[in-house]
């Protein structure tokens, strides 16, 4: 036998092995590559990962219509129940871009431009669509604006909280008579405060995370906020009474931090707002659905309903109204957006 031949036939023996090899590592590669998001982003929600959480709505529907258009180039975390931490310091986390994105009330915001306090003043809106059509136009786009400007946020829609705002106590509350001097827990924001105590209570400002604890233990007599989100927190649990005081309609708002954004492909940042359009639109639609399954959901579990004067507190709080305009002149066009749209 010819050793050199059978050298010659062994090295190209091994020579196809490799290649076929390398080939079938570079196509696995590629593979990966294909299946491995451009951008990774954190989005953060004090709300829990519940079908009746407004946040979780959004969510959904958001991450839904991005893997839609664009399969996993883009993918968005969602980091519920405080997760990332509280909403007052995810604030600031979303304006360096330590955290990407964040689903709140607009509430939060006023802590950092303080202008966005206006949607919290109580009245201000007749009912969910009211505050839609007002936030779809001239109104949303000031605020949003600001918020661009200001802090380096922008805003991707305005949902809906899922149903007006009530009141949840230990003890019965049928009457406006009987709401003065009730401790009640409300959001640590300024106009948030103020309209309870226009409207008689005592308004204790205590993170979201602490309110059940709080009913427990009897630092607060109740609590404010919409139905679903008592549902999903299980707050019926020890507040067994709702007073339908309806007084604040403020906005679900998504956000993404301006140096976040940037980390969006220039092709694909239109795919990205165009899915949070559209979940701002399905969320919307499902709101008032919500909130009146939320309520017998919560009337089957021993929740009693009372109806309040709702004008006689409208009046109230009207005061406040006049106040944060002189304060803050620049959201005078956005009241006055706000109740021409009121019809």
């Amino acid at each position: 036998m010819n050793t050199t031949n059978a050298s010659k036939r062994h090295f190209l023996k091994a020579g196809l092995a490799i290649g076929a090899a390398a080939s079938t590592g570079l196509s696995g590669n590629l593979a990966f590559a294909q299946d491995k998001p451009l951008v990774t982003l954190r989005m953060s929600s004090t709300l829990p990962l519940d079908a009746n959480s407004a946040h979780y709505v959004w969510y959904s529907r958001f991450a839904q219509n991005l893997k839609t258009a664009v399969g996993n180039k883009i993918v968005v975390n969602y980091f519920p129940s405080d997760q990332l931490g509280k909403e007052s310091d995810v604030v600031n986390q979303v304006r360096i871009g330590s955290v990407d994105m964040m689903i709140s009330g607009s509430s939060i915001w006023s802590t950092t431009v303080p202008e966005i306090g206006v949607l919290d003043m109580g009245y201000l809106f007749a009912n969910l669509d009211h505050s839609g059509r007002a936030l779809d136009g001239k109104a949303g786009a000031i605020l949003s604006k600001l918020m661009v400007d200001r802090i380096g946020v922008q805003v991707l829609g305005w949902a809906y909280s899922l149903g007006a705002r009530n009141v949840f106590t230990k003890n019965p509350v049928r009457s406006v008579a009987e709401l003065k001097g009730t401790k009640i827990r409300v959001l640590p924001v300024k106009n948030f405060v103020s309209t309870l105590r226009y409207m008689g209570a005592v308004p204790t400002p205590i993170p979201f995370g602490e309110i059940y604890t709080s009913l427990q233990t009897g630092v607060v007599d109740g609590f404010e906020h919409d139905a679903p989100t008592a549902l999903a927190g299980k707050f019926f649990e020890v507040a067994k009474y709702c007073a339908l005081t309806q007084h604040i309609y403020n906005p679900q708002t998504p956000v993404i931090g301006k140096r976040s954004f940037a980390k969006i492909p220039a092709d694909l940042q239109k795919a990205f707002l165009d899915a949070a359009t559209e979940a701002t639109m399905y969320q919307r639609q499902r709101a008032a659905d919500m909130e009146r399954d939320a309520f017998e959901k919560l009337k089957g579990l021993g929740l009693t309903v009372s109806t309040v004067d709702r004008e006689a507190l409208r009046k109230d709080v009207a005061p406040l109204w006049g106040e944060f305009t002189t304060q803050y002149p620049a959201v005078k066009p956005v009241v006055d957006e706000i109740v021409a749209m009121r019809g």
